[in-house]
């Protein structure tokens, strides 16, 4: 009996249906179809790679449309990769000519992505990660409900008390501010209805969003991670990068980190004239993080963020760049608290994850640690190939 070879399964996912192409090492394609998303549908799929028992799966946006589709095969234990959309599409740029966009030419993309780009993000069916995405996004949702709120109130207030109200209002401050304003014209009477319902609107998210703050904060604690404890990280930071990371072991490097995030400065040098300029990518929301917890160290003169940050206005640093050097560092500060949180609770090597040296490069846990301040934006790996699918889906313990 002839061997089947090791592929790579690409596939481009919809809400109703996926198509997918079975692509071996040479980028040969064996296979591949479009197929539902019912139950049929996916026994269908199942069926139909059933061939290659030696697969992994590259699906096109893990984190966003292809979720739903990428948890209904880890559950069965099907090894997957998260391709990123940017990847699939510089591929069917040159792959297709002009980047021309069907189902099967983003198919084909993400399959010549999982078969040549090592260093994909695995994807874990963990049910903690899964429990914390849907409740941080749940706070993210009450955070931006609130905001909405607070803008539709203050228009009102604007229009029924002279000046408006201060900046920062709760609901129940506006309701005490609604009660000493008796309009008696027909307008006057209908705003001040329905800033007292925005007021009581308010009221109702602040509790809601007290509630979700207690859960993450011991959902978070039950994860047993470091990052609680860092200064300007709360339970909401700290779950979206639990959740967002994932396994920190697919970084090899705090520049690799760094570069992720959004807080390693983009290399614009061009013959002898050496710059650097902010970078604009990375994970928005993680960066956003660091943002808020540099922020939050500044606020307080006693803590080492602030005496970095001190240390860089002297040398001659902006404001802004002063900032940017200290997020960069408290970058450096998360990936060594999560490399730490994996070693103890994977047993791994010293460097945080298997086979890493003694030298692996983490920074310290403070924004002082002297390491290089130009952790520039560099490729997630070397090798020319995907790896294999026992290696790609190390599970986290």
């Amino acid at each position: 009996m002839t061997e089947q070879p090791r592929v790579v399964i690409g596939m481009d996912p919809h809400k109703r249906s996926v198509t997918i192409e079975v692509m071996i090492a040479d980028e040969e394609v064996v296979g591949g179809g479009r197929f539902d998303t019912t139950v049929e549908g996916f026994d269908a799929m199942l069926a139909h790679v059933a061939a290659w028992p030696d697969r992994v799966w590259a699906v096109e946006g893990c984190d966003g449309i292809g979720r739903h589709v990428a948890a209904r095969l880890t559950a069965i234990g099907e090894p997957v990769v998260d391709v990123p959309a940017k990847y699939s599409a510089r591929v069917r740029a040159f792959a297709t000519g002009q980047g021309r966009k069907t189902d099967a030419t983003d198919a084909h993309s993400v399959a010549l992505i999982g078969t040549r780009v090592a260093g994909l993000r695995p994807v874990v069916n963990d049910a903690q990660l899964t429990v914390l995405r849907v409740l941080v996004d749940r706070r993210r949702s009450l955070g931006e409900e609130h905001t909405r709120k607070v803008n539709q109130l203050h228009a009102l207030l604007l229009e029924l008390i002279p000046a408006g109200a201060k900046k920062y209002l709760s609901g129940r401050q506006a309701r005490l501010l609604l009660e000493q304003v008796n309009p008696t014209d027909p307008a006057g009477q209908a705003l001040k209805r329905v800033a007292v319902e925005y007021a009581a609107d308010l009221e109702h998210i602040y509790a809601r969003t007290k509630d979700a703050d207690k859960e993450l904060k011991a959902l978070v604690a039950q994860t047993g991670t470091g990052l609680i404890d860092l200064h300007g990280i709360g339970p909401s930071g700290a779950a979206r990068l639990l959740v967002a990371v994932g396994q920190i072991t697919r970084f090899p490097t705090k520049a690799h980190f760094a570069s992720w995030t959004g807080t390693a400065p983009i290399d614009a040098s061009s013959g002898d004239h050496v710059r650097h300029r902010l970078s604009r990518g990375g994970n928005r929301e993680i960066n956003r993080v660091l943002h808020t917890m540099a922020i939050v160290q500044l606020r307080t003169r006693t803590t080492l963020g602030r005496s970095y940050y001190d240390r860089k206005r002297v040398d001659g640093k902006t404001p802004m760049e002063a900032l940017r050097c200290l997020k960069r560092r408290l970058s450096d500060v998360v990936y060594r608290t999560m490399l730490t949180d994996y070693t103890k609770g994977a047993g791994a090597g010293p460097g945080g994850h298997q086979g890493a040296s003694t030298g692996s490069s983490a920074a310290g846990s403070q924004p002082h640690t002297d390491t290089s301040k130009k952790s520039l934006p560099e490729p997630a790996g070397t090798d020319a190939t995907t790896p294999t699918p026992q290696s790609v889906m190390t599970p986290l313990t």
